[in-house]
């Protein structure tokens, strides 16, 4: 497997739970919650909640989901614990003193939405998501479609100059000019995170970034899932894991 550096890698231990000054970044889906047939789906956990408040105060502040969520759902799903928090790939941003950093969204957004709906109106399960800045295609319910997903995807990215960001069953269209390494990178340079170790850990190919980003600043990735090339130092099986994982470090005396 290719590490970081682009050699082959062995298989990705564990991460250490004592950290010095560690700046988390924490994808949601697949990483602080299970993945679920539908967006919706997914919602608050008390075990979740806790564990990001204590963590978040243990380390300062230096902890923000960085998400392909919206702001609002982030903070549903969270239930609020989460100040600092990226979402839609890196075009939204909350800084932790609650400032917000927003583009503006591109209005080709309007016309993917249109294409994806009509896309699903014929395909039973197809579900379209739209965050004003992006358009999501989700076929976790329908995994025939994929093919025919990703050939319409593809053709409206070509068209549009949107930006096509493949997920775990789904497509997105966003607005271009940011992803989670660069949410990443505009978090370290700020408080409280500057000064510290940036740790990305994430389940998905929008996560690369992100990882790569952590590496480039000092710090690393973890990968959460099935072993897979990846520019991640670090390894967590599921999210039962990354929440024990998470659970340590809040504990760890500062």
């Amino acid at each position: 497997m290719p590490s970081a550096s682009g050699a082959i890698a062995p298989r990705l231990p564990k991460p250490p739970v004592a950290l010095r000054k560690a700046a988390l970044f924490l994808d949601l889906d697949g990483v602080l919650a299970p993945l679920a047939p539908t967006p919706d789906a997914v919602g608050p956990d008390v075990r979740r909640t806790d564990v990001l408040t204590r963590l978040t105060e243990r380390l300062q502040g230096r902890v923000a989901i960085v998400s392909g969520r919206t702001l609002r759902e982030i903070d549903r799903i969270s239930d609020g614990a989460a100040r600092a928090a990226s979402g839609v790939h890196g075009l939204q941003r909350r800084r932790e003193d609650g400032s917000l950093v927003q583009r503006t969204p591109d209005p080709a957004v309007r016309r993917a939405v249109a294409a994806f709906d009509a896309f699903a109106a014929a395909r039973p399960g197809v579900l379209v998501e739209d965050k004003e800045l992006s358009a999501g295609l989700h076929y976790r319910q329908a995994p025939d479609v994929s093919g025919e997903a990703l050939i319409l995807a593809a053709s409206l990215a070509e068209e549009t100059g949107l930006a096509l960001q493949p997920g775990a069953m789904v497509l997105e269209l966003k607005t271009p000019g940011a992803d989670k390494g660069a949410a990443l990178s505009a978090f370290m340079a700020e408080a409280p995170f500057q000064g510290g170790v940036p740790v990305m850990v994430g389940d998905d190919l929008t996560d690369e970034h992100g990882f790569e980003a952590a590496e480039r600043l000092g710090g690393f990735g973890v990968l959460v899932g099935p072993e897979r090339a990846t520019a991640a130092r670090y390894r967590l099986e599921g999210v039962n894991a990354v929440l024990d994982w998470l659970d340590g470090i809040a504990e760890v005396p500062a």
